[in-house]
Order: structure tokens, then C-alpha cells, then sequence
């Protein structure tokens, strides 16, 4: 048997076939419109769109799979987090998505916070109101589009309309729902007293399920849309960095990911809710039934180095502007890069402060602002570690992802500002191949996602931070701390 994984990104969605031992047997992706901004710190997508692609990538992979093709025993569905999907009371979609890094919602957050109690909301949902969380966007609807909301019936994140086109039924995930600010984290279940503060009806919430528990199978309709079998079982799955810290085998206290995709994130297992008074890190529930995790976020990881490359060395590749900036020395002689192009979460929570490059001298070259922007993005991951060890929580193996896992620069560069020695992955298709995992485990092929990833997952390298580098990376740490301070005076 076989089982398959899907992944609803921003830029795309990914479908990933494994087999019985969770290795890898096939996998297909389908691109995304890009997301529209209409507004500065405005971000909207179709969800049709999100469908459309993945029927694309589903047929790819099931096409792309080796003979003798296994039937599907089970799916799962991972995707960006945060975004807002409203339907209305026949499941049609009433508005485009306002999707994660929408970030116009400041205004709502300051309302909620001022109507619940900033200390009350953290008590209720682990969380502050951000402007990236779920509720606050729906709460912009009702106050800029109340026709909108005056219809809504149903209110989704962007995997699970997916499922929902897929399916027909109505769910989300307890780790998915931690990031809608709707969820009381503690308990695992919709928090009642935030929902009428917000005034969000509880029916129009989905059910929540337990993220390797099969919430609904696949229908007639779809299963000829994307030649899976009808009746096939679908998990619940996860967010993308809860099914993300699954394919990487982040389960257990101490276990940490350090993960670059267009945002990056710092993702810890915890045995409990560990709130942060300030809010300055998110706690959600985990993909592991019984645990949590804590998390911080900067919102323009990746992002940095492809608006960089976008911007001034178009047409260049990336391993080419690597291997330029790999001959440049640790701390790019003074330059440094705060990347706030879409604001910052952790630890600053603050939407409107913006990126820029820092201690620009005669000296530099391109090369020099290629590793100023790696640098500066681990430096911004590093901010979470830092808040890790004020809040006494464990880490004992760090492991990479994304883009952040490909290139050996940027490997060695985050071993040395961190401090600490890291791990990459034989086969790292991050939160689909977590979700594949859930979806064996939803059907009693393996006991647990711990016996699961067990099987399924090999360390390809370790790398070592290098003396002479940690040395500079600390001093070079201190002084980017002062970018922060600096560039909020400017507003």
C-alpha cells in the first residue's frame, strides 16, 4: 500500500507518494497564481486556484509512481497557515483569501486585544492578536465587508478547503486551529469565550480532529477529478509547520527545527502549553496527539534572498550567488541585513517596521549583500533560540529544512550563529512527507508518528559550527541586535 501526502503552499501545491517503509516513491508539484497585493501589507489568493492545483499535483504524482502501482490506503493534507477561506451557506466562496502575510489587520488585533485583555487572550489561546492569525482578518471582513460576512456560513484555512472540495466535510486539525486565535491551545478545543467576543458564530467553525485521525474520505465527484479512489480515508494532516515538524521527526521535547521557506521558523516540541507573558513566541498544539509545541517566526526568510536576486542579479541562480558569497568571511565585513520586508513577529510582533541593509562601505562588493542576507535571516532565527533559553526550553538536536537545508553556505552559516552542530535529512519533503505519515498512521499502518518516522526518516549530514566563525557570529549577533531599535526610530 501506498500512502499520499499534500502540501498547499503559497507558492504551490505538492503531492508526495510513499510506500510502506515511508520512503519516497513519487512526488509532483503545481504552481500558484501569485498572491495579489492590492495594498502594501495586503495578500489575497483564489481558493479556487488552491483546487485547481491540486488535482494538478495529484495526478502528477499518481502518474509519475513506478509500476507496480499500490492503491492509496490513505491521504493527508498539510498548507500555509492563518488564511482566511469564507464560504457561504451552500460552500461557495465569498471573497478571494486573505492569506498569511497579510498583514492589514493591525487595527482588529488592537480592538480584540482591548475588548478580551491582552494577559486573558494569552490565557485563553496561548497567543496575542496578530495580524496573521485567522480571527483578526475575519474581523477586518466584518468591519470593511460586512455584506461578506453577513453571508458566511463556514469559515476554513486554505488546506482544509482543499479537503473540503476533496471531501464535502468540514474539518481542521487541533495544530492548524492553534494558529486561527480561535482555539483554546490548553484544551484542544474552540475556545467559546473568544468566539462571542469576536462575535464568530461556533457553527461556523469545522470540527476539530487530532491530526493523524481520519476526518472524512474522498467523494465520487473528486475521485474523478483526481484519480484517487472514492472512499479513500483522509487524516486530519496539519499546518504546514506542524506536518512540516513531522517529516522532519521534531516529536519529542528537545527536538528543534530551524526551517527556511519563503517565512522561517523556529518550531520546539514541548510536553506542555509553555506560554510566553509577552507573546513574543506562538504556542499551538503539536501534530503529536498529547504534546505542543512553541515556535517563533520571521516573516521574510527565504523571501529575502529571492527579492534580492529578483531585484538585482536577475537571471543569476542561486548556487552561483552561494558561491560567491562563500568566499566573503563570516560577518560580511561589517555589512548586515534585517529582513522585515513583511514586517516581524518574533520577537518584535510589529507589522509596519521594514527590512534593511546596514554599515554599507566602499569595501563591499555583491557578494557581501548576498551573505549579509543569509546571515541576517539566521541571525533573525537565532532571535528565538535566544527566547528558547530565557523560557528554559529544552534543545538538544537541531535539524534543518527548506531552502535553508539545500545549500551547504547557509548550512554552515546557521550552525555557526547558532552555536551548535546540525542535522539535514536524506529526503526532506517536509510537511507533505509528514502528512503521508500521518495518513499511515490514521489507518493503523504504524502504531504511532513516532514509529513512523522511526522507519521513514535518515539523517544525511551533520554540520559542525566552526570555532573561528561562532567566535565572529556572536559579535556580529550583538551588533544586528541594534538594527531593530534603529529602524523603528525611522517610523
Amino acid at each position: 500500500m501506498w500512502f499520499l501526502g499534500m502540501d498547499v503552499g503559497t507558492g504551490g501545491t505538492r503531492a508526495v507518494v510513499l510506500d510502506a517503509a515511508g520512503k519516497l516513491v513519487a512526488g509532483a508539484s503545481s504552481e500558484h497564481a501569485p498572491f495579489r497585493a492590492e495594498h502594501p501589507g495586503w495578500a489575497e489568493q483564489d481558493p479556487e486556484d488552491w483546487w485547481r492545483a491540486a488535482q494538478e499535483a495529484i495526478r502528477g504524482a499518481l502518474k509519475a509512481a513506478p509500476e507496480p502501482k499500490q492503491p492509496i490506503a490513505a491521504i493527508a493534507l498539510t498548507g500555509q497557515m492563518h488564511g482566511a477561506v469564507l464560504l457561504d451557506e451552500n460552500g461557495a466562496v465569498l471573497r478571494p483569501s486573505l492569506i498569511w502575510c497579510d498583514t492589514r489587520t493591525q487595527p482588529e488585533c488592537d480592538w480584540l486585544t482591548e475588548k478580551i485583555g491582552y494577559q486573558r487572550l494569552i490565557e485563553l489561546t496561548c497567543n496575542p492578536a496578530l495580524p496573521n492569525f485567522t480571527l483578526t482578518k475575519l474581523l477586518w471582513v466584518k468591519r470593511h465587508q460586512p455584506e461578506i460576512f453577513a453571508k458566511t456560513r463556514h469559515v476554513m484555512c486554505p488546506k482544509d478547503y482543499v479537503r473540503y472540495r476533496l471531501t464535502g466535510e468540514f474539518a481542521i486539525d487541533v495544530q492548524e486551529a492553534s494558529g486561527t486565535l480561535l482555539l483554546d491551545v490548553t484544551h484542544r478545543r474552540w475556545s467559546r469565550e473568544v468566539a462571542e467576543a469576536a462575535g464568530v458564530p461556533e457553527s461556523w467553525l469545522p470540527k476539530v480532529y487530532e491530526s493523524p485521525e481520519i476526518c472524512a474520505r474522498v467523494s465520487e465527484t473528486a475521485a474523478g477529478l483526481t484519480g484517487l479512489k472514492a472512499g479513500t480515508p483522509v487524516a486530519a494532516g496539519a499546518g504546514d509547520q506542524g506536518a512540516g515538524a513531522v517529516g522532519m521527526g521534531i516529536l519529542q521535547p528537545g527536538s528543534v527545527s530551524a526551517t527556511i521557506g519563503t517565512s522561517g521558523v523556529v518550531f520546539a516540541a514541548t510536553a506542555e502549553p509553555t506560554r510566553d507573558p509577552k507573546g513574543r513566541l506562538h504556542t499551538f498544539c503539536h501534530a503529536v496527539p498529547g504534546l505542543w509545541h512553541v515556535m517563533g517566526v520571521t516573516q521574510g526568510a527565504g523571501l529575502s534572498l529571492h527579492w534580492l536576486r529578483e531585484t538585482f542579479f536577475n537571471g543569476q541562480g542561486y548556487d552561483a550567488l552561494s558561491e560567491a558569497a562563500a568566499k566573503v568571511a563570516a560577518g560580511s565585513d561589517g555589512l548586515m541585513w534585517a529582513p522585515y520586508q513583511l514586517g516581524e513577529r518574533t520577537p518584535h510582533l510589529d507589522p509596519t517596521v521594514r527590512a534593511a541593509f546596514a554599515g554599507i562601505g566602499v569595501e563591499h562588493r555583491a557578494a557581501h549583500f548576498v551573505r549579509a542576507v543569509l546571515e541576517g535571516v539566521a541571525y533573525s532565527l537565532e532571535d528565538t533560540f535566544t527566547l528558547f533559553a530565557e523560557l528554559g526550553i529544552p534543545v538538544t538536536a537541531i535539524r534543518l529544512g527548506g531552502g535553508g537545508a539545500r545549500g551547504a553556505l547557509w548550512r554552515r552559516i546557521q550552525a555557526g550563529i547558532y552555536g551548535r552542530a546540525v542535522e539535514v535529512l536524506k529526503a526532506e519533503e517536509g510537511g507533505a512527507f509528514g502528512c503521508a505519515l500521518m495518513a499511515g498512521v490514521g489507518v493503523d499502518h504504524w502504531a504511532s508518528l513516532d514509529a513512523a518516522c522511526g522507519q521513514a526518516i535518515e539523517v544525511a549530514a551533520r554540520i559542525e559550527p566552526e570555532a573561528a566563525e561562532a567566535a565572529a557570529y556572536k559579535n556580529g549577533y550583538a551588533q544586528w541586535r541594534k538594527l531593530y531599535p534603529a529602524l523603528r526610530s525611522l517610523r
